[in-house]
């Protein structure tokens, strides 16, 4: 059935039929891909935990004691009957189902492998259900508050960790006088100019802070003796982090107030640093977890009481923790089978090994991290710079504009060339031209960074064109300058945008193969490395080494768990970046 449309010129016929079908088939498309995605997803998590060899009784006892708390606190939170109707009758609908279906496939069709209905309807039913009720019940003041302190929690240990991770090759001994001499009398000055409206200690904060810099370097061979590594992290860190929590609750609470916030988490780390290097620990990773976990915590806690709404929400981490040693208990009271995962603390501290069951990640883990986080920041600078100059400092028309038009082509260009060649050009380049290094972590990080930088400019600079020229104008009409419009008025406004893109980007570049093997990345290292001009693996290099060993338990087990920790610390990485585009959000 066609009709034809008078107000359309040149298109002649429309026909509802071809747009329905067009319609269905998309929507077709994209269920079929969003499934095939989700079964690797499950069997990747079960090859990874275990999860075939756990008996019903296992996952029964952990969902009573772990999803059910969780879903209940949801529902309390949601405070919708609607949603609690709907939520129970599919929980209860779709075990039936689920228990139905499935045996009836494994009766008339075939066997499912590592498959049982009791884990189908965990990953089919409770898990959307669950991630459905914990989205309504965010919405919520009681789910916003319990959700936004299990997100400091885990964003603080990962931070923490993230942060003794690069450490791992940065000299404690520069960063100890960088801070001492540069980064502290620098930010003095500037907070003092503000407090005194005084330009000139704003104006000398950056020169100071530049000669500090210079001095610390040249000082490090210099200066005989220097405080332990603990020392320097509590003094260069640990003091500066309290503080700037003591100050944020100070301004609502008083000195009181933000002395308990900044001082008790500050004492709790201080403490468990000393008892940690006394037991064999990292001492200084602990540090550095506990005072970015507790602060940010404090603080939180702080607001929550100070508003006095939602504090119901606070019990939240305590009752997953509840449930977790609940199940534990149970379990062992009753001689209940449990899985033997892959990834377990053990895979993620040890070295890799030929034995499947002594195999670990953590080298690879630790060149992962400190490549993405140099790709970060050469990426974001390069990136932001370039599109900032093309955009708003660039002509439009004249010599000048031509060769910006050609730029920009060649920048959409350079967004599709293959990863494989900006492997060979960051071989050619940076291993042999500079002298870097045959896969070491600095010729990586900038072969990287090259390979996601077109996507970088490009994003941005979208972001920075949808900003409304009212807005520029506004501030030109106002005596701003070029400069102070575009620090105050554009990145502002296009920094979310700018975000999504790097977001994008740095996923792309923590998955590649193809220019770490062309730079000659090692395929496996055995102990992490202490510099940026160290031989290092990379997750995806380990991975695929392991995926060729003929043993099962490597090409399943091992693999898999593998997997499972790169998509971890993606969605940790990305989940950072999305909270920072959203406070840009709300704050622009």
């Amino acid at each position: 059935m066609a009709t034809e449309n008078p107000n359309a010129d040149g298109f002649g016929e429309v026909s509802r039929v071809r747009g329905i079908a067009f319609e269905y088939l998309s929507f077709g498309a994209s269920v079929f891909g969003l499934v095939a995605l989700g079964v690797l997803l499950v069997y990747v998590a079960i090859d990874a935990f275990d999860l075939a060899n756990a008996s019903p009784e296992w996952l029964l006892t952990y969902f009573l004691t772990l999803v059910v708390p969780f879903l209940a606190f949801c529902l309390f939170s949601a405070s919708d009957p609607d949603v609690t109707r709907r939520s129970l009758g599919a929980l209860g609908g779709g075990l039936v189902a689920v228990a139905v279906l499935f045996t009836a496939v494994e009766a008339l069709v075939a066997p499912i492998p590592r498959l049982n209905w009791q884990l189908a309807y965990l990953f089919v039913v409770a898990g959307p259900v669950a991630a459905y009720l914990a989205y309504v019940g965010s919405r919520g003041r009681v789910g916003a508050v319990g959700f936004g302190l299990l997100g400091r929690l885990i964003g603080g240990v990962a931070i923490g960790l993230a942060v003794g991770t690069l450490f791992l090759v940065l000299d404690p001994l520069v960063w100890f006088l960088a801070y001492t001499l540069g980064i502290l009398p620098a930010v003095g000055l500037y907070a003092l100019g503000r407090g005194r409206s005084s330009s000139r200690a704003q104006t000398a904060a950056a020169p100071v802070g530049l000669v500090g810099l210079v001095a610390a370097v040249f000082l490090r061979g210099v200066v005989p003796v220097f405080p332990s590594d603990l020392v320097i992290y509590l003094w260069t860190i640990a003091v500066p982090v309290a503080a700037a929590g003591a100050f944020l609750v100070a301004d609502r609470r008083g000195r009181t107030a933000a002395a308990v916030a900044g001082g008790v988490p500050l004492a709790v780390a201080t403490a468990g640093g000393f008892l940690a290097a006394g037991a064999g620990l990292p001492a200084p990773t602990v540090l550095l977890v506990l005072v970015l976990t507790g602060v940010p915590t404090a603080v939180y806690v702080s607001r929550v009481v100070d508003s006095g709404e939602g504090l119901v929400g606070l019990g939240l981490p305590l009752l997953l923790a509840a449930g977790v040693v609940a199940g534990a208990l149970i379990v062992e009271a009753w001689g209940v089978p449990a899985p033997d995962p892959w990834l377990d603390p053990s895979y993620l501290t040890e070295a890799p090994s030929r034995t499947p069951t002594e195999a670990g990640l953590y080298p690879a883990i630790v060149g992962s991290v400190i490549i993405i986080a140099m790709v970060a920041v050469l990426s974001f600078a390069l990136g932001v710079g370039t599109s900032v100059f093309l955009e708003e400092y660039t002509p439009e028309s004249g010599p000048l504009g031509t060769l910006t038009r050609i730029l920009q082509v060649n920048v959409a260009n350079l967004a599709a060339v293959p990863s494989v060649v900006y492997g060979l050009l960051g071989l050619g380049l940076f291993a042999n031209l500079l002298g870097l290094g045959i896969g070491t972590a600095v010729t990586a990080a900038l072969t990287l960074s090259l390979l996601i930088l077109p996507i970088t400019i490009i994003s941005a600079q979208e972001a920075i064109r949808s900003v409304p020229d009212d807005l520029r104008r506004g501030s030109d009409a106002m005596g701003a300058t070029r400069w102070q419009t575009t620090k105050n008025v554009v990145l502002p406004e296009a920094m979310p945008g700018i975000l999504t893109g790097t977001i994008l980007a740095l996923g792309r570049a923590i998955g590649e193969t193809a220019p770490l093997i062309m730079i000659g990345a090692a395929t496996t290292v055995f102990r992490a490395p202490d510099s940026l001009f160290s031989r290092f693996s990379a997750m995806p290099m380990q991975i695929y080494t392991w995926a060729g060993f003929p043993q099962a338990d490597f090409r399943y087990g091992v693999v898999a768990a593998g997997v499972i920790t790169l998509l971890i610390i993606l969605v940790g990485m990305n989940g950072t970046a999305i909270l920072l585009r959203n406070r840009a959000e709300r704050g622009s």
